[in-house]
C-alpha cells in the first residue's frame, strides 16, 4: 500500500475463482461461497495497482471514487490517470456482460456510470497540458463503455421505457429502503437519480464520439444514437399522466422516486434529497463550429428534431440558439431548473455551511413516513451521521 499524491493507492491482489473454489494446498471453503457475494465475478484477477478512497477506513477499490480521484491525478500524471481508468474497464475487472464492477466487497452493487466523464476530462486534461491527446486511449475506453452503456439499458431500465433503476448507487441513505436489497414491499422503484445518472452518461458518450468523429467521421453514426437517446431519456424525465412514471411532481417543483407496488399502483417517495438534484448534471453544448465539421451528424440532429417535436416539449429547446448559437441538451429547462435551484440555495432546505446537504433540512419538521406490513420505514432529518444504520447516514 502507498501514498499516490494525497490518494492512496493498493495493489490490489484478488482472484476469485480460487477464492470460491479453493486452493488445492488449503481446504474446501465452505459451499455457500458460491452462492455468496461476488460468486458471478468468477472471471475477475486483480493483480494491479489501484486508487481507493483511503488507506484506513476504506482500503478497498470503488469505481466510482476512483474515476474521480483520477481528474486531480492528471494534472500530475495523466498516464497513471489513464491507466487506471482503462484498468478497470479491461476483460479480467469488467463483467463478460459489461457490467463495470461497483467495489471490492460486491462487485455486482451498481455505482453511478461516471467514467465516460472521467475518460474525457482526463483527456482533456492531458490536451491542455501536452497540447495533444491520447485518441488512442480515448477510442479504446469508449469502445468497452459501448459494452457497459448497453448493460444498463439492458439490465436497468425493465420496461423498456427509459425509467432506469439502480439501486445504492453510492449516495448514502437517500431513499426510505435499502434500494439496493429486496423490498419490502415487493414491487420495485423507478430511480430519478438512475434516470438521470443515464441522461448523463448519453451525454458524455455523445461528447466522446464527437471528438473522435473529429478525424473519423464514421463516429458521426454512434454519436447520432446518443443524442437520440437523450432524448428519450429527458422525456421520459418529464412525462406526466397516468400512462407515464411520474419522476417530476409539479406541486413540490422537484423530482422523485416512484415505488411500482405489486398490485400495479405507483407511489412516489416523496424524500427530498440528492436523487432529485442529480437531473442537473445532465447537461452539455453544441458549438455550432463543431456541428460544421460534422455536416452527417448536424443534418441527423435536425431531422430527429424536425420529426419529434414530441420529445422536446419538455426538454431544454434545442432550436433556440444561445451565446454564439450554442445549442443546449438539458433534462431541465429553465422552469424546473429554477424551482429546483430555489430549493438547493435555500438553507432551510439542502444549502448548509459546509455544502449541499445529502437530505433536505425540510425533514427535521416533516419526516417521511411509510408503513407496510405493521412495520415503520421513515427518513429524518439529522445534521451528522443518521441513528440509522442504512448506509451509515442520510445527512453527510
Amino acid at each position: 500500500m502507498q501514498e499516490c499524491y494525497g490518494v492512496s493507492s493498493i495493489i490490489n491482489y484478488y482472484l476469485v475463482k480460487p477464492w470460491l473454489e479453493g486452493d488445492p494446498a488449503t481446504s474446501t471453503p465452505p459451499s455457500d461461497r458460491l452462492k455468496g457475494r461476488n460468486a458471478r465475478w468468477f472471471h475477475l484477477e486483480s493483480e494491479d495497482i489501484l486508487s481507493m478512497p483511503d488507506k484506513w477506513e476504506y482500503p478497498w477499490f470503488a469505481a466510482w471514487d476512483l474515476a474521480f480521484h483520477v481528474i486531480p491525478i492528471a494534472m500530475i500524471d495523466p498516464d497513471f490517470a489513464k491507466r487506471q481508468l482503462d484498468l478497470i474497464t479491461r476483460e479480467w475487472f469488467m463483467h463478460p456482460n459489461g457490467q463495470i464492477p461497483a467495489y471490492e466487497w460486491d462487485f455486482g452493487d451498481v455505482n453511478p456510470p461516471v467514467h465516460a466523464w472521467a475518460t474525457y476530462r482526463v483527456y482533456k486534461i492531458e490536451q491542455k497540458m501536452y497540447g495533444k491527446g491520447d485518441r488512442k486511449f480515448l477510442e479504446r475506453v469508449f469502445q468497452k463503455l459501448l459494452l457497459n452503456f448497453t448493460w444498463w439499458v439492458n439490465r436497468k431500465d425493465r420496461n423498456g421505457r427509459n425509467v432506469f433503476e439502480g439501486g445504492f448507487l453510492g449516495l448514502d441513505n437517500i431513499g426510505v429502503f435499502d434500494r439496493s436489497a429486496e423490498l419490502p414491499t415487493g414491487g420495485y422503484i423507478e430511480q430519478a437519480d438512475g434516470t438521470s445518472w443515464m441522461g448523463m452518461y448519453c451525454l458524455n458518450m455523445l461528447t466522446i464520439a464527437l471528438e473522435l468523429a473529429k478525424e473519423n467521421h464514421v463516429y458521426e453514426d454512434i454519436a447520432t444514437k446518443f443524442f437520440e437517446h437523450f432524448l428519450y431519456i429527458a422525456d421520459a424525465m418529464n412525462k406526466v399522466g397516468e400512462k407515464h412514471t411520474e419522476l417530476w411532481d409539479e406541486e413540490d417543483g422537484f423530482y422523485y422516486d416512484v415505488l411500482n407496488l405489486p398490485t400495479g399502483s405507483q407511489l412516489k417517495l416523496k424524500v427530498r434529497s440528492l436523487v432529485g438534484l442529480i437531473p442537473l448534471f445532465a447537461v452539455q453544448t453544441l458549438d455550432p463550429e463543431l456541428l460544421d465539421q460534422l455536416p452527417e451528424f448536424k443534418n441527423r440532429m435536425q431531422w430527429f428534431i424536425t420529426h419529434h417535436p414530441e420529445l422536446t416539449q419538455n426538454v431544454a429547446c434545442m432550436e433556440t440558439c444561445g451565446m454564439r448559437s450554442r445549442r443546449l441538451l438539458a433534462i431541465c429547462y429553465r422552469d424546473k431548473l429554477q424551482r429546483i435551484l430555489a430549493k438547493m440555495l435555500d438553507e432551510s432546505e439542502f444549502l448548509g455551511d459546509y455544502g449541499i446537504r445529502a437530505l433536505s433540512k425540510f425533514h427535521k419538521e416533516h419526516p417521511y413516513i411509510w408503513k407496510t406490513n405493521g412495520s415503520e420505514y421513515r427518513v429524518d432529518y439529522e445534521p451528522a451521521e443518521s441513528s440509522s444504520s442504512l448506509f451509515g447516514g442520510n445527512s453527510n
